[in-house]
């Protein structure tokens, strides 16, 4: 139904430990194979904020982890945390920014760079 493996499933979802074991309400993140044009848009500094609550956050936790940037415990989920600043600041220093452009909030010039996949609900 997705066009995604049981391998990708398994990459993207590293608190899932043993394949045959996906209980009920379970949440895993099954992603579209990326095409040109299918990344989420910038959705604005203040929409980073510990009230937000949004599939575009988890899918931006785990694009930050592909980029070797993630800082996460048990993976991330939808809710903006500290963790997701953390890990976004280091995908900042990845790209070169510094200082206030490296505090963690995404930017547009960031985010575009980091191209996190279309959230489909």
């Amino acid at each position: 139904m997705h066009r995604v493996t049981l391998d990708q499933i398994l990459e993207w979802n590293p608190q899932i430990t043993n394949p045959d074991l996906i209980y009920p309400g379970q949440r895993i993140r099954v992603a579209p194979p990326e095409m040109e044009g299918e990344f989420e848009p910038f959705p604005g500094a203040d929409f980073f904020q510990p009230s937000v609550s949004s599939p575009v956050i988890e899918a931006m936790g785990y694009r930050l982890i592909d980029e070797g940037c993630g800082v996460y415990a048990h993976g991330p989920d939808s809710r903006w945390s500290e963790a997701d600043q953390k890990s976004y600041a280091n995908w900042q220093w990845k790209l070169g920014f510094r200082g206030q452009d490296a505090d963690g909030i995404p930017g547009r010039k960031s985010w575009n760079r980091l191209r996190v996949p279309a959230v489909y609900e």
